[in-house]
């Protein structure tokens, strides 16, 4: 897979797959308690699991779309991926968790590791959202629809499937391959 499709995959795919655990979610608990280990927590989770993966791989691919020449903007897009990356992995253990009571219990990440993971995978898309807003290749709107969205869900679980639309539209212009939205420089950069 190219960077292109790690984030054509992430900007499309994931929130989709977000509104389905959402919805999933909210259905599950509508008789006022959650069936953990029934089809629609298990395939809630999966969907989960799935969306966070290519929401990491997303972060991947759009550092490859930074014009990085100088050394503290590469920088702060390397040590994005990486909290993207460690944020991310710390949601995939949380969620292989749930999925499977046994490594929860054999392997609990303590709830202060699952707090940083979750505000380092946030810190860290949204950094280089912003770093691609900068650089011409991302509308300034894009970052502020994601971060609205991380913030929906920071609030209530229950909000899920609105935040995944509007994840969906922050991270839509990302989809395309077309050129930058200044027109000068090459559409994927590497520095």
């Amino acid at each position: 897979m190219t960077s292109t499709s790690f984030v054509r995959a992430g900007a499309l795919v994931a929130p989709a797959l977000l509104f389905g655990y959402g919805t999933l979610r909210l259905v599950d608990r509508s008789d006022g308690h959650m069936d953990k280990g029934a089809w629609m927590w298990n395939t809630g989770h999966v969907m989960f699991f799935i969306a966070m993966a290519l929401l990491a791989a997303l972060a991947v691919g759009a550092r490859a779309r930074l014009p990085l020449r100088a050394f503290g903007n590469r920088l702060a897009a390397n040590l994005a991926v990486v909290a993207t990356l460690v944020g991310g992995l710390a949601f995939l253990w949380v969620i292989t968790g749930d999925l499977f009571p046994s490594f929860r219990d054999t392997a609990p990440l303590p709830t202060a590791l699952a707090v940083a993971g979750n505000a380092a995978f946030m810190l860290g898309l949204l950094t280089l959202l912003i770093q691609l807003v900068r650089a011409a290749r991302l509308p300034a709107w894009s970052p502020a629809a994601v971060l609205f969205a991380f913030l929906m869900i920071a609030v209530s679980l229950d909000t899920i499937p609105v935040a995944a639309v509007l994840l969906f539209v922050g991270l839509l212009p990302l989809s395309s391959d077309r050129a930058p939205l200044s027109g000068s420089g090459p559409r994927l950069a590497r520095g």
